[in-house]
Protein backbone atom coordinates (compact mmCIF):
# COMPACT_ATOMS: atom_id res chain seq x y z
CA UNK A 1 0.00 0.00 0.00
CA UNK A 2 3.06 2.56 0.59
CA UNK A 3 5.23 1.34 -2.42
CA UNK A 4 5.06 4.65 -3.53
CA UNK A 5 6.79 6.17 -0.56
CA UNK A 6 10.13 3.81 -1.91
CA UNK A 7 9.82 5.33 -5.43
CA UNK A 8 9.52 8.80 -4.20
CA UNK A 9 12.16 8.60 -1.34
CA UNK A 10 15.36 6.93 -1.88
CA UNK A 11 17.30 6.06 1.78
CA UNK A 12 16.25 5.36 4.68
CA UNK A 13 16.27 8.83 6.09
CA UNK A 14 14.75 10.20 3.01
CA UNK A 15 11.74 7.43 3.64
CA UNK A 16 11.70 8.45 7.18
CA UNK A 17 10.92 11.77 7.10
CA UNK A 18 8.13 11.39 3.95
CA UNK A 19 6.36 8.80 6.37
CA UNK A 20 6.57 10.82 9.44
CA UNK A 21 5.94 14.12 7.62
CA UNK A 22 2.90 12.00 6.10
CA UNK A 23 1.65 10.63 9.73
CA UNK A 24 1.82 14.41 11.24
CA UNK A 25 -0.04 16.22 8.59
CA UNK A 26 -2.97 13.70 8.83
CA UNK A 27 -3.22 13.61 12.65
CA UNK A 28 -2.79 17.10 12.85
CA UNK A 29 -5.80 17.13 10.04
CA UNK A 30 -7.71 14.67 12.27
CA UNK A 31 -7.03 16.64 15.64
CA UNK A 32 -8.03 19.97 13.99
CA UNK A 33 -12.30 19.48 14.17
CA UNK A 34 -13.59 20.28 17.13
CA UNK A 35 -16.79 19.95 18.98
CA UNK A 36 -18.33 22.62 21.41
CA UNK A 37 -14.64 23.69 21.13
CA UNK A 38 -12.66 20.05 22.14
CA UNK A 39 -10.55 18.95 19.53
CA UNK A 40 -7.79 16.23 19.67
CA UNK A 41 -5.49 18.59 18.63
CA UNK A 42 -1.86 17.34 18.66
CA UNK A 43 -3.27 14.11 19.81
CA UNK A 44 -4.65 13.23 16.55
CA UNK A 45 -1.07 12.28 15.57
CA UNK A 46 -0.93 9.54 17.60
CA UNK A 47 -4.15 7.98 16.22
CA UNK A 48 -3.05 8.83 12.60
CA UNK A 49 0.19 6.89 13.31
CA UNK A 50 -1.73 4.00 14.45
CA UNK A 51 -4.04 3.32 11.93
CA UNK A 52 -1.27 4.13 9.20
CA UNK A 53 1.02 1.87 11.35
CA UNK A 54 -1.69 -0.80 11.00
CA UNK A 55 -2.43 -0.01 7.39
CA UNK A 56 1.58 -1.50 6.88
CA UNK A 57 3.54 1.96 6.95
CA UNK A 58 6.85 1.74 8.58
CA UNK A 59 9.94 3.37 8.74
CA UNK A 60 14.06 2.53 10.03
CA UNK A 61 13.41 0.73 13.88
CA UNK A 62 16.86 3.12 14.53
CA UNK A 63 15.50 6.35 13.02
CA UNK A 64 12.27 5.88 14.83
CA UNK A 65 13.70 5.62 18.08
CA UNK A 66 15.87 8.35 17.40
CA UNK A 67 13.86 10.73 16.73
CA UNK A 68 10.78 9.92 19.28
CA UNK A 69 13.17 10.53 21.55
CA UNK A 70 14.29 13.90 20.26
CA UNK A 71 10.75 15.13 19.79
CA UNK A 72 9.90 14.01 23.73
CA UNK A 73 13.25 15.87 24.94
CA UNK A 74 12.27 19.08 22.71
CA UNK A 75 9.05 19.13 23.85
CA UNK A 76 9.44 18.49 27.71
CA UNK A 77 11.95 21.31 27.95
CA UNK A 78 10.08 24.19 26.18
CA UNK A 79 7.50 23.25 27.87
CA UNK A 80 9.63 23.78 31.54
CA UNK A 81 10.71 26.81 29.90
CA UNK A 82 7.22 27.99 29.72
CA UNK A 83 6.00 27.23 33.03
CA UNK A 84 9.26 27.89 35.16
CA UNK A 85 8.68 31.33 35.81
CA UNK A 86 5.50 31.52 36.74
CA UNK A 87 5.80 27.93 38.65
CA UNK A 88 8.21 28.98 41.39
CA UNK A 89 5.87 32.29 42.09
CA UNK A 90 3.07 30.23 42.20
CA UNK A 91 5.18 28.60 45.17
CA UNK A 92 4.88 31.53 47.32
CA UNK A 93 0.80 32.02 46.76
CA UNK A 94 -1.75 29.10 46.48
CA UNK A 95 1.24 26.61 45.39
CA UNK A 96 1.64 24.11 48.25
CA UNK A 97 -2.65 23.43 48.53
CA UNK A 98 -2.41 23.16 45.06
CA UNK A 99 0.02 20.58 44.56
CA UNK A 100 -0.89 18.70 47.38
CA UNK A 101 -3.98 18.24 45.18
CA UNK A 102 -2.26 17.44 42.45
CA UNK A 103 -0.13 14.93 43.76
CA UNK A 104 -3.33 13.40 45.25
CA UNK A 105 -4.56 12.52 42.05
CA UNK A 106 -1.22 10.97 40.63
CA UNK A 107 -1.13 8.73 43.80
CA UNK A 108 -4.87 7.80 43.68
CA UNK A 109 -4.68 6.94 40.08
CA UNK A 110 -1.24 4.96 41.05
CA UNK A 111 -3.37 2.88 43.81
CA UNK A 112 -5.93 1.93 41.06
CA UNK A 113 -3.61 0.81 38.85
CA UNK A 114 -1.71 -1.41 41.24
CA UNK A 115 -5.39 -2.49 42.16
CA UNK A 116 -5.45 -3.49 38.37
CA UNK A 117 -2.44 -5.72 38.52
CA UNK A 118 -3.64 -7.87 41.08
CA UNK A 119 -7.59 -8.11 40.88
CA UNK A 120 -7.76 -7.76 37.03
CA UNK A 121 -4.40 -9.35 36.25
CA UNK A 122 -3.70 -6.85 33.31
CA UNK A 123 -0.27 -7.27 32.21
CA UNK A 124 2.47 -4.89 33.94
CA UNK A 125 2.73 -3.28 30.67
CA UNK A 126 -0.76 -2.94 30.24
CA UNK A 127 -0.77 -0.86 33.07
CA UNK A 128 1.58 1.30 32.90
CA UNK A 129 -0.18 2.25 29.22
CA UNK A 130 -3.90 2.45 30.96
CA UNK A 131 -1.51 5.03 33.87
CA UNK A 132 -0.27 6.91 30.97
CA UNK A 133 -3.05 7.50 28.93
CA UNK A 134 -5.39 7.73 31.11
CA UNK A 135 -4.18 10.40 32.29
CA UNK A 136 -3.12 12.04 29.34
CA UNK A 137 0.57 12.01 30.25
CA UNK A 138 3.17 11.04 27.32
CA UNK A 139 6.46 11.36 29.03
CA UNK A 140 5.54 8.83 31.48
CA UNK A 141 4.63 6.79 28.23
CA UNK A 142 8.53 7.27 27.14
CA UNK A 143 9.59 7.03 31.01
CA UNK A 144 7.67 3.18 31.21
CA UNK A 145 9.11 2.10 27.75
CA UNK A 146 12.44 2.91 28.86
CA UNK A 147 11.71 1.08 32.71
CA UNK A 148 10.85 -1.98 30.49
CA UNK A 149 14.04 -2.24 28.97
CA UNK A 150 15.99 -2.83 32.10
CA UNK A 151 14.10 -5.40 33.40
CA UNK A 152 15.09 -9.01 32.92
CA UNK A 153 13.02 -11.45 31.24
CA UNK A 154 9.68 -9.49 29.59
CA UNK A 155 8.13 -10.59 27.11
CA UNK A 156 8.84 -9.72 23.33
CA UNK A 157 6.36 -6.99 22.10
CA UNK A 158 6.02 -5.65 25.72
CA UNK A 159 6.58 -1.92 24.72
CA UNK A 160 4.39 -2.02 21.98
CA UNK A 161 1.34 -3.55 24.06
CA UNK A 162 2.29 -0.59 26.46
CA UNK A 163 1.49 1.89 23.59
CA UNK A 164 -1.20 0.60 22.72
CA UNK A 165 -2.93 0.43 26.17
CA UNK A 166 -1.96 3.83 26.28
CA UNK A 167 -3.84 4.75 22.58
CA UNK A 168 -7.08 2.88 24.16
CA UNK A 169 -6.81 4.91 27.31
CA UNK A 170 -5.75 8.43 26.24
CA UNK A 171 -9.08 9.60 24.48
CA UNK A 172 -11.57 9.44 27.13
CA UNK A 173 -8.57 10.73 29.24
CA UNK A 174 -8.98 13.97 27.48
CA UNK A 175 -12.73 13.93 27.43
CA UNK A 176 -12.93 12.44 30.93
CA UNK A 177 -11.34 15.78 32.13
CA UNK A 178 -14.05 18.33 30.50
CA UNK A 179 -16.72 15.87 31.75
CA UNK A 180 -15.24 16.07 35.29
CA UNK A 181 -15.48 20.04 35.02
CA UNK A 182 -19.01 20.23 33.91
CA UNK A 183 -20.25 18.10 36.67
CA UNK A 184 -18.32 20.12 38.96
CA UNK A 185 -19.98 23.08 37.57
CA UNK A 186 -22.99 21.84 37.52
CA UNK A 187 -23.08 20.36 41.01
CA UNK A 188 -21.66 23.02 42.59
CA UNK A 189 -22.16 26.25 40.89
CA UNK A 190 -25.49 27.25 42.36
CA UNK A 191 -24.94 26.00 45.85
CA UNK A 192 -21.66 27.17 46.96
CA UNK A 193 -21.71 30.66 46.14
CA UNK A 194 -17.51 30.06 45.35
CA UNK A 195 -18.41 31.66 41.71
CA UNK A 196 -18.66 35.31 42.60
CA UNK A 197 -15.87 37.24 40.68
CA UNK A 198 -14.71 33.64 39.44
CA UNK A 199 -16.35 33.11 36.29
CA UNK A 200 -18.05 35.08 33.53
CA UNK A 201 -16.40 38.01 33.71
CA UNK A 202 -13.35 39.07 31.91
CA UNK A 203 -12.40 42.76 33.26
CA UNK A 204 -9.60 43.32 36.00
CA UNK A 205 -11.45 41.48 38.39
CA UNK A 206 -10.46 37.92 36.97
CA UNK A 207 -7.18 39.15 35.89
CA UNK A 208 -3.87 38.27 38.47
CA UNK A 209 -2.62 41.74 39.10
CA UNK A 210 -5.53 44.63 39.69
CA UNK A 211 -5.78 47.91 40.75
CA UNK A 212 -7.55 50.23 42.98
CA UNK A 213 -7.93 53.45 43.44
CA UNK A 214 -8.25 54.91 47.65
CA UNK A 215 -8.85 57.40 49.65
CA UNK A 216 -7.37 58.01 52.78
CA UNK A 217 -9.76 58.61 55.28
CA UNK A 218 -7.94 57.22 58.25
CA UNK A 219 -6.61 59.42 60.31
CA UNK A 220 -4.22 57.33 62.67
CA UNK A 221 -2.17 57.00 59.22
CA UNK A 222 -2.03 60.51 58.58
CA UNK A 223 1.70 61.58 57.91
CA UNK A 224 2.92 58.12 57.99
CA UNK A 225 5.66 57.17 55.12
CA UNK A 226 4.13 54.33 52.50
CA UNK A 227 6.99 51.77 53.76
CA UNK A 228 5.33 51.90 57.43
CA UNK A 229 1.87 51.28 56.70
CA UNK A 230 0.51 47.39 57.81
CA UNK A 231 1.19 44.42 55.15
CA UNK A 232 3.28 47.25 53.30
CA UNK A 233 6.45 45.29 53.75
CA UNK A 234 5.10 41.89 53.79
CA UNK A 235 3.13 42.44 50.18
CA UNK A 236 3.70 43.02 46.60
CA UNK A 237 1.30 45.75 46.94
CA UNK A 238 2.83 48.81 44.59
CA UNK A 239 1.29 52.48 45.13
CA UNK A 240 1.83 53.65 41.28
CA UNK A 241 0.11 56.99 41.97
CA UNK A 242 -0.62 59.59 44.83
CA UNK A 243 -2.98 62.38 44.13
CA UNK A 244 -2.65 65.73 46.53
CA UNK A 245 -4.37 68.62 46.28
CA UNK A 246 -5.30 67.81 42.77
CA UNK A 247 -1.79 66.88 41.65
CA UNK A 248 -1.10 63.70 40.77
CA UNK A 249 2.52 62.28 41.15
CA UNK A 250 4.60 58.84 41.89
CA UNK A 251 5.31 57.98 45.32
CA UNK A 252 8.35 56.63 46.80
CA UNK A 253 8.25 54.18 49.65
CA UNK A 254 9.70 57.06 52.07
CA UNK A 255 6.62 59.13 50.75
CA UNK A 256 3.89 60.53 53.21
CA UNK A 257 0.34 60.24 52.97
CA UNK A 258 -2.56 62.87 53.93
CA UNK A 259 -6.09 62.54 54.66
CA UNK A 260 -7.53 63.66 51.57
CA UNK A 261 -5.34 61.70 49.63
CA UNK A 262 -5.80 59.33 47.22
CA UNK A 263 -3.73 56.60 45.88
CA UNK A 264 -3.50 53.92 43.36
CA UNK A 265 -2.83 50.41 44.35
CA UNK A 266 -1.48 47.78 42.32
CA UNK A 267 -1.23 44.02 43.50
CA UNK A 268 -3.21 41.16 44.04
CA UNK A 269 -7.30 41.29 44.82
CA UNK A 270 -7.17 39.95 47.99
CA UNK A 271 -4.29 41.94 48.92
CA UNK A 272 -5.98 45.04 47.78
CA UNK A 273 -9.22 44.47 49.48
CA UNK A 274 -7.18 44.57 53.22
CA UNK A 275 -5.44 47.75 52.22
CA UNK A 276 -9.04 49.49 51.44
CA UNK A 277 -10.17 48.26 54.57
CA UNK A 278 -6.89 49.88 56.29
CA UNK A 279 -6.69 53.21 54.48
CA UNK A 280 -10.29 54.40 53.85
CA UNK A 281 -13.10 53.86 50.89
CA UNK A 282 -12.83 53.50 47.24
CA UNK A 283 -11.97 56.71 45.19
CA UNK A 284 -14.97 57.99 43.81
CA UNK A 285 -12.69 59.61 41.03
CA UNK A 286 -10.16 57.50 38.86
CA UNK A 287 -6.97 58.57 39.29
CA UNK A 288 -5.56 57.98 35.67
CA UNK A 289 -8.60 60.78 34.31
CA UNK A 290 -6.89 63.17 36.37
CA UNK A 291 -4.38 65.46 33.83
CA UNK A 292 -1.00 65.14 35.12
CA UNK A 293 2.63 64.92 33.75
CA UNK A 294 2.60 60.72 34.24
CA UNK A 295 2.09 58.39 31.33
CA UNK A 296 2.86 54.65 31.02
CA UNK A 297 4.51 52.54 29.05
CA UNK A 298 5.00 48.80 28.56
CA UNK A 299 9.44 48.32 28.35
CA UNK A 300 11.27 45.30 27.60
CA UNK A 301 14.04 44.41 29.16
CA UNK A 302 16.52 43.21 26.71
CA UNK A 303 20.03 44.98 28.07
CA UNK A 304 22.92 42.64 29.68
CA UNK A 305 23.57 45.00 32.30
CA UNK A 306 20.34 44.79 34.18
CA UNK A 307 19.50 41.25 34.14
CA UNK A 308 19.90 39.86 37.26
CA UNK A 309 19.70 42.92 39.07
CA UNK A 310 16.20 43.53 41.52
CA UNK A 311 14.27 47.05 40.73
CA UNK A 312 15.18 47.73 44.86
CA UNK A 313 18.87 48.02 42.89
CA UNK A 314 17.79 49.61 40.01
CA UNK A 315 15.45 52.15 42.42
CA UNK A 316 13.88 53.86 39.49
CA UNK A 317 11.36 55.89 41.77
CA UNK A 318 14.31 57.93 43.22
CA UNK A 319 16.49 57.92 40.27
CA UNK A 320 13.61 59.13 37.80
CA UNK A 321 10.42 59.32 39.37
CA UNK A 322 9.07 56.30 37.70
CA UNK A 323 7.56 53.11 39.30
CA UNK A 324 7.44 49.47 37.92
CA UNK A 325 3.71 47.96 38.32
CA UNK A 326 3.55 45.04 36.37
CA UNK A 327 6.05 42.33 34.94
CA UNK A 328 4.91 39.87 32.45
CA UNK A 329 7.56 37.03 31.79
CA UNK A 330 6.42 34.09 30.00
CA UNK A 331 3.05 35.37 29.32
CA UNK A 332 2.01 35.53 32.89
CA UNK A 333 1.62 38.90 34.91
CA UNK A 334 2.25 39.49 38.46
CA UNK A 335 2.63 42.44 40.41
CA UNK A 336 6.43 44.16 40.82
CA UNK A 337 8.07 43.52 43.68
CA UNK A 338 11.47 45.02 45.02
CA UNK A 339 13.17 42.09 44.94
CA UNK A 340 11.92 40.69 41.50
CA UNK A 341 14.98 40.38 39.76
CA UNK A 342 15.26 41.19 35.57
CA UNK A 343 15.30 38.47 32.90
CA UNK A 344 15.53 38.81 29.48
CA UNK A 345 12.47 38.99 28.03
CA UNK A 346 10.39 40.44 30.81
CA UNK A 347 7.90 42.85 29.83
CA UNK A 348 7.87 45.84 32.40
CA UNK A 349 4.74 48.38 33.33
CA UNK A 350 6.10 51.57 33.75
CA UNK A 351 3.96 55.11 35.32
CA UNK A 352 5.90 58.22 35.39
CA UNK A 353 6.72 61.28 33.78
CA UNK A 354 7.55 60.98 30.13
CA UNK A 355 11.15 61.84 30.58
CA UNK A 356 11.34 59.48 33.31
CA UNK A 357 9.94 56.64 31.60
CA UNK A 358 12.33 57.11 28.51
CA UNK A 359 15.44 57.38 30.73
CA UNK A 360 14.31 53.49 31.73
CA UNK A 361 13.76 52.34 28.81
CA UNK A 362 17.40 53.13 27.87
CA UNK A 363 18.39 51.52 31.25
CA UNK A 364 16.12 48.34 30.31
CA UNK A 365 17.38 48.28 27.00
CA UNK A 366 13.58 48.22 25.42
CA UNK A 367 14.63 46.75 22.17
CA UNK A 368 11.77 45.29 20.66
CA UNK A 369 13.60 43.53 17.81
CA UNK A 370 16.04 41.43 20.06
CA UNK A 371 13.43 39.45 21.44
CA UNK A 372 13.08 38.28 17.86
CA UNK A 373 16.90 37.16 17.50
CA UNK A 374 17.03 33.32 18.20
CA UNK A 375 19.43 32.13 21.29
CA UNK A 376 20.82 29.02 19.88
CA UNK A 377 23.52 28.55 21.89
CA UNK A 378 21.90 28.21 25.36
CA UNK A 379 19.13 25.85 23.75
CA UNK A 380 21.35 22.92 23.15
CA UNK A 381 23.49 23.69 26.19
CA UNK A 382 19.98 23.33 27.85
CA UNK A 383 19.44 19.99 25.96
CA UNK A 384 22.70 18.64 26.89
CA UNK A 385 22.86 19.38 31.08
CA UNK A 386 18.77 17.75 30.42
CA UNK A 387 20.03 14.52 28.86
CA UNK A 388 22.89 14.47 31.39
CA UNK A 389 20.67 15.26 34.72
CA UNK A 390 18.25 12.62 33.12
CA UNK A 391 20.59 9.80 32.75
CA UNK A 392 21.49 10.01 36.13
CA UNK A 393 20.56 6.54 38.60
CA UNK A 394 18.53 7.48 41.74
CA UNK A 395 18.64 4.49 44.32
CA UNK A 396 15.51 4.38 46.14
CA UNK A 397 15.16 2.04 48.90
CA UNK A 398 13.28 -1.29 47.74
CA UNK A 399 13.93 -0.84 44.10
CA UNK A 400 15.72 -3.75 42.58
CA UNK A 401 17.11 -0.78 40.03
CA UNK A 402 17.87 3.05 40.23
CA UNK A 403 15.10 5.06 38.78
CA UNK A 404 16.02 8.08 36.75
CA UNK A 405 14.28 10.84 35.55
CA UNK A 406 14.58 10.05 32.00
CA UNK A 407 14.27 11.66 29.03
CA UNK A 408 11.20 13.31 30.44
CA UNK A 409 12.35 14.36 33.86
CA UNK A 410 15.29 15.41 33.57
CA UNK A 411 15.19 18.30 30.56
CA UNK A 412 11.94 19.66 32.45
CA UNK A 413 13.76 19.71 35.81
CA UNK A 414 17.02 21.62 33.89
CA UNK A 415 14.67 23.85 31.58
CA UNK A 416 12.64 24.52 35.26
CA UNK A 417 16.02 26.20 36.46
CA UNK A 418 17.55 27.79 33.64
CA UNK A 419 13.90 29.87 33.44
CA UNK A 420 14.20 30.46 36.80
CA UNK A 421 17.98 31.41 36.34
CA UNK A 422 17.32 33.83 33.56
CA UNK A 423 21.11 33.83 32.55
CA UNK A 424 23.97 32.65 33.15
CA UNK A 425 27.53 34.26 32.02
CA UNK A 426 26.95 34.77 28.02
CA UNK A 427 24.30 32.17 28.16
CA UNK A 428 20.50 34.05 28.22
CA UNK A 429 17.68 31.39 28.67
CA UNK A 430 15.15 33.01 27.00
CA UNK A 431 12.96 31.38 24.03
CA UNK A 432 10.55 33.79 22.46
CA UNK A 433 6.66 32.58 22.91
CA UNK A 434 6.18 31.55 19.04
CA UNK A 435 9.68 29.75 18.84
CA UNK A 436 8.99 28.16 21.97
CA UNK A 437 5.43 26.68 20.89
CA UNK A 438 6.49 25.93 17.50
CA UNK A 439 9.70 23.97 18.88
CA UNK A 440 7.14 22.30 21.75
CA UNK A 441 4.47 21.33 18.71
CA UNK A 442 7.07 19.28 16.22
CA UNK A 443 8.53 17.71 19.69
CA UNK A 444 5.07 16.21 20.49
CA UNK A 445 4.14 15.36 16.96
CA UNK A 446 7.53 13.68 16.58
CA UNK A 447 6.77 11.42 19.05
CA UNK A 448 3.31 10.70 18.93
CA UNK A 449 3.58 9.93 15.36
CA UNK A 450 6.68 7.38 16.24
CA UNK A 451 5.10 6.19 18.91
CA UNK A 452 1.81 5.24 16.47
CA UNK A 453 3.76 3.91 13.88
CA UNK A 454 5.80 1.31 16.37
CA UNK A 455 2.48 0.01 17.55
CA UNK A 456 0.24 0.23 15.32
CA UNK A 457 0.97 -3.50 13.74
CA UNK A 458 -1.29 -5.17 16.04
CA UNK A 459 -3.77 -2.22 17.14
CA UNK A 460 -6.95 -3.06 15.95
CA UNK A 461 -6.28 -6.51 17.07
CA UNK A 462 -5.77 -5.96 20.88
CA UNK A 463 -8.57 -3.00 20.63
CA UNK A 464 -11.70 -5.59 19.47
CA UNK A 465 -10.08 -8.32 21.53
CA UNK A 466 -11.35 -8.86 25.57
CA UNK A 467 -8.32 -7.42 26.96
CA UNK A 468 -8.98 -4.43 24.60
CA UNK A 469 -12.81 -3.82 26.03
CA UNK A 470 -11.25 -4.14 29.82
CA UNK A 471 -8.24 -1.91 29.31
CA UNK A 472 -10.96 0.91 27.53
CA UNK A 473 -13.54 0.41 30.91
CA UNK A 474 -10.38 0.28 33.20
CA UNK A 475 -9.17 3.97 31.62
CA UNK A 476 -11.83 5.55 31.93
CA UNK A 477 -12.25 4.83 35.61
CA UNK A 478 -8.36 5.50 36.15
CA UNK A 479 -9.16 9.20 34.44
CA UNK A 480 -12.40 9.63 36.32
CA UNK A 481 -12.09 8.27 39.84
CA UNK A 482 -8.89 10.37 41.02
CA UNK A 483 -10.38 13.42 39.66
CA UNK A 484 -14.40 13.31 41.14
CA UNK A 485 -12.34 12.41 44.27
CA UNK A 486 -9.96 15.17 44.81
CA UNK A 487 -12.04 17.35 43.17
CA UNK A 488 -14.77 17.04 45.42
CA UNK A 489 -12.73 17.21 48.58
CA UNK A 490 -11.14 20.73 46.95
CA UNK A 491 -14.63 21.84 46.23
CA UNK A 492 -16.42 20.64 49.75
CA UNK A 493 -14.11 21.31 52.21
CA UNK A 494 -11.15 23.48 51.04
CA UNK A 495 -13.54 25.99 49.26
CA UNK A 496 -11.22 26.09 46.03
CA UNK A 497 -12.80 28.06 43.52
CA UNK A 498 -14.26 26.85 39.97
CA UNK A 499 -11.70 28.18 37.64
CA UNK A 500 -8.37 27.56 40.04
CA UNK A 501 -10.33 23.99 40.31
CA UNK A 502 -10.14 23.36 36.59
CA UNK A 503 -6.86 24.17 36.31
CA UNK A 504 -5.93 21.82 39.16
CA UNK A 505 -7.61 19.12 36.87
CA UNK A 506 -6.02 19.74 33.93
CA UNK A 507 -2.32 19.99 35.12
CA UNK A 508 -2.79 17.24 37.13
CA UNK A 509 -3.42 15.53 33.94
CA UNK A 510 -0.89 17.85 32.11
CA UNK A 511 -3.66 17.99 29.19
CA UNK A 512 -2.95 21.45 27.45
CA UNK A 513 -6.05 20.86 25.26
CA UNK A 514 -8.04 20.85 28.96
CA UNK A 515 -6.92 23.46 30.49
CA UNK A 516 -7.54 25.79 26.71
CA UNK A 517 -11.36 24.39 27.44
CA UNK A 518 -11.03 25.47 31.19
CA UNK A 519 -10.17 29.03 30.02
CA UNK A 520 -12.09 29.56 27.29
CA UNK A 521 -15.00 27.96 29.64
CA UNK A 522 -14.15 29.89 32.68
CA UNK A 523 -13.12 33.38 30.88
CA UNK A 524 -10.77 33.66 33.49
CA UNK A 525 -6.58 33.41 33.56
CA UNK A 526 -6.79 31.68 36.82
CA UNK A 527 -6.65 27.74 35.15
CA UNK A 528 -3.53 29.02 33.40
CA UNK A 529 -1.98 30.01 36.83
CA UNK A 530 -3.11 26.71 38.73
CA UNK A 531 -1.97 24.41 35.88
CA UNK A 532 1.26 26.04 35.75
CA UNK A 533 1.84 25.70 39.59
CA UNK A 534 1.19 22.22 39.64
CA UNK A 535 2.34 20.45 36.04
CA UNK A 536 6.13 20.70 36.92
CA UNK A 537 5.40 18.51 40.31
CA UNK A 538 2.92 16.28 38.68
CA UNK A 539 5.04 15.22 35.35
CA UNK A 540 8.09 14.36 37.76
CA UNK A 541 6.04 12.37 39.73
CA UNK A 542 4.07 10.38 37.01
CA UNK A 543 7.46 9.87 35.22
CA UNK A 544 9.04 8.01 38.91
CA UNK A 545 5.79 6.18 39.31
CA UNK A 546 5.43 4.71 36.29
CA UNK A 547 9.01 3.11 36.64
CA UNK A 548 8.54 2.38 39.76
CA UNK A 549 5.45 0.50 39.37
CA UNK A 550 7.19 -1.79 36.45
CA UNK A 551 10.05 -2.22 38.33
CA UNK A 552 8.36 -3.22 41.84
CA UNK A 553 5.34 -5.12 40.04
CA UNK A 554 5.11 -9.11 39.38
CA UNK A 555 5.78 -9.53 35.91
Amino acid sequence: MFDWIDYLAQGAVAKAVLALSLVIAVGLALGSPGVRGVRLGTAGVLFAGLFLGQAGLHIDTSILEFARDFGLILFVYTVGLQVGPSFFSSLKRQGLELNILGASIVLLGGILVIAYRFLLHFSVPAVAGLFSGATTNTPSLAAGQAALLTVKGVPAGSSDLLGMAYAIAYPFGVVGIILSMLLFRKTFSASSGLEQNAVGDSNEETSTTDFLDIEVRNPNLDGIPIRDLPFATDSNIVFSRLCRNGKVVVPEVGSVIRVGDSVRLVGARAQLAEFETIIGTKSAISLADIPSELTTERLYVTKRAVLGKTLRELNFEHSYGTVVTRITRAGIEFPASDHTRMQFGDSLFVVGPTAGVGKVGEIVGNKVEALNLPHIVPVFVGLMLGVVLGSLPIALPGMPAPVRLGLAGGPLIVALCLSRVGRVGPLIWYMTPGANLVIREIGIALFLACVGLKAGGHFLEVLFSGNGLAWLLGGACLTLVPLLAVGFVARKFLRIDFPTLCGVLAGSMTDPPALAFATSFTESDRPLTAYAAVYPLVMIMRVFLVQILILTLPL
